[in-house]
């Protein structure tokens, strides 16, 4: 069978390169064998740092190889570089396979028996739009499907920009009044509404009846001549309107005096269930779900029947030490913000001595810029507000998706202080409208929507600090006190917990090499 095929040709392969290489190498490869053999689809969660490294992709590498039927992979084009450039490469060197490998944004012919490498994009569009680009049945291995339901939300999101107005007037010169004083009114309606940070807000009803009745006026025909060919972007922005389950908003430039309108689906899991009984899928990502069965991330994915897989991190290689003290104010009091700033303050006069990065990750705008003064009065030019030029021993004050962008390219800190936990804030109007969403089904928000966002971007966050089992310190006390927060401790496994700020986790210079 090819799993022991497969199994024999990867460990070859692994002794010949005399590296420690992730431990769960070779049970990963014998399960995507079987999954290729049976045809029956799986779901696969590495762990954080593997997905951050992507040490995983051996592990299907070698048996997509070897089959000897097509398979598509899906992955994004930064990660099939990395697969065409050292990866692929590197096995061939020790396994002898000559099967065929391309690129591209859809299936070569339907002779093709080789490995297909395409992106979310492309192939979410093809399946969601049934645009006939990918035949149906190819086995499909999805590697980084942490960011699955952003990849399809975006596909499934309709926009209207600025300049789609005038091209609606003209491609629709008799409707030109009724265009002119829709925008009009959804103008001084929008901008009425107060400013946020997120800079945008849903539309409310009034709104949403100027848009349908603008879409009625425009489809609306007396006669045959008088028919109106939409521009596509209308086009398709009308239809996902009608839909049920929708979020309807508008982003906001108030210093140009423009919006954006968007339409998107609340939930993806609809729209993508139909995707996976079109042919066996193999979805590999990171962190995922706490629960092994992946029970809330299936869920929202529209994922049914598969076999679910869950690796458990290295100890000994992956594990932090994390201080979590236990009698710092809730975030949600005036206290806190004192209190946060005295904490990390400490953190970096008890650190000091330690060479490397450290990154403070503080999201509230204003919060943020107070501790980077707070602390840039005290430790000068070291502190650096969301910037990627930093010293040797710089400090690094930013929020979520600062962090989230550049922290491949960063270098790995060895503390890594956390002010509160990133649950999605309900200030956020996207976020408020998804709540409104599993209110009105009578469902439980909290642990179906917002607690898992925030532990994948915790898991996520955190992944560089493990390659030097480095220190992270969680300064949100809810985890102490709220009964969700025993969920997060384990998101975090493995960490060895401290309550204390204890001097031996900073190691100081040695300088008796000096003398």
């Amino acid at each position: 069978m090819i799993e022991v095929e497969v199994h024999q040709q990867l460990r070859a392969f692994l002794r010949e390169q005399g590296k420690p290489y992730w431990s769960h190498h070779l049970t990963m490869a014998r399960l995507v064998a079987r999954a290729l053999r049976l045809g029956r689809s799986a779901l696969m969660q590495t762990d954080a740092l593997s997905r951050y490294h992507g040490r995983y992709r051996l592990s299907y590498l070698v048996p997509v190889l070897m089959w000897q039927e097509p398979v598509i992979v899906v992955a994004t084009e930064a990660v099939q570089q990395r697969l065409l450039m050292v990866e692929i490469p590197q096995l061939r060197t020790c396994i002898q396979t000559s099967k065929a490998i391309r690129t591209g944004d859809r299936f070569p012919d339907p002779a093709f028996q080789g490995l297909l490498l395409t992106t979310p994009e492309s192939w979410l569009s093809d399946r969601l739009y049934q645009q006939g680009r990918f035949p149906a049945g190819i086995p499909t291995i999805f590697d980084g499907v942490d960011d699955l339901e952003a990849w399809a939300f975006a596909q499934l999101t309709t926009h209207i920009q600025p300049v789609d107005w005038d091209e609606l007037m003209l491609a629709c010169p008799s409707h030109t009044d009724i265009i002119r004083d829709a925008r009009v009114q959804l103008t001084k309606s929008i901008f009425q509404r107060p400013a946020n940070p997120y800079e945008c807000c849903l539309l409310e009803l009034f709104e949403q009846k100027v848009l349908a009745a603008l879409f009625q006026d425009l489809r609306r025909s007396d006669s045959p001549s008088d028919d109106v060919a939409l521009p596509a972007v209308w086009s398709r922005f009308g239809d996902t309107f009608q839909l049920d389950n929708q979020l309807l908003w508008a982003d906001i430039s108030r210093r140009q005096g423009q919006f954006s309108l968007h339409c998107g689906p609340v939930t993806v899991a609809a729209a993508l269930a139909p995707l996976w009984s079109q042919q066996s899928v193999i979805l590999i990502g990171g962190a995922l779900d706490v629960d092994a069965e992946a029970t809330v991330y299936r869920q929202r994915l529209g994922l049914d029947d598969l076999t679910c897989l869950k690796f458990t991190p290295d100890r000994q290689d992956e594990l932090i030490q994390l201080y979590l003290p236990e009698r710092l104010p809730m975030p949600n009091t005036p206290e806190f913000q004192w209190a946060l700033i005295r904490e990390m303050h400490s953190l970096l006069r008890v650190s000091s001595g330690m060479n490397g990065l450290t990154v403070l990750l503080v999201d509230d705008v204003p919060l943020k810029a107070q501790v980077g003064s707070v602390l840039a009065s005290e430790f000068g030019s070291r502190v650096q507000v969301e910037r990627t030029c930093l010293e040797e021993k710089g400090i690094l004050v930013t929020g979520w998706a600062f962090w989230r962008q550049h922290q491949s390219v960063l270098p790995a800190p060895h503390l890594l202080a956390i002010a509160t936990l990133p649950i999605p804030s309900l200030e956020n109007p996207l976020v408020a409208g998804r709540v409104a969403y599993y209110k009105h089904l009578r469902q439980d928000w909290f642990r179906l929507y917002l607690l898992p966002e925030a532990l994948a971007e915790l898991q996520r966050a955190i992944a560089p600090v493990r390659d030097h089992q480095g220190i992270v310190a969680l300064l949100d006390s809810r985890v102490v006190h709220r009964n969700y927060g025993q969920q997060v401790l384990t998101a975090l496994h493995p960490v060895a917990r401290l309550n204390y700020l204890d001097p031996s986790l900073f190691p100081q210079p040695d300088y008796s090499v000096l003398d």
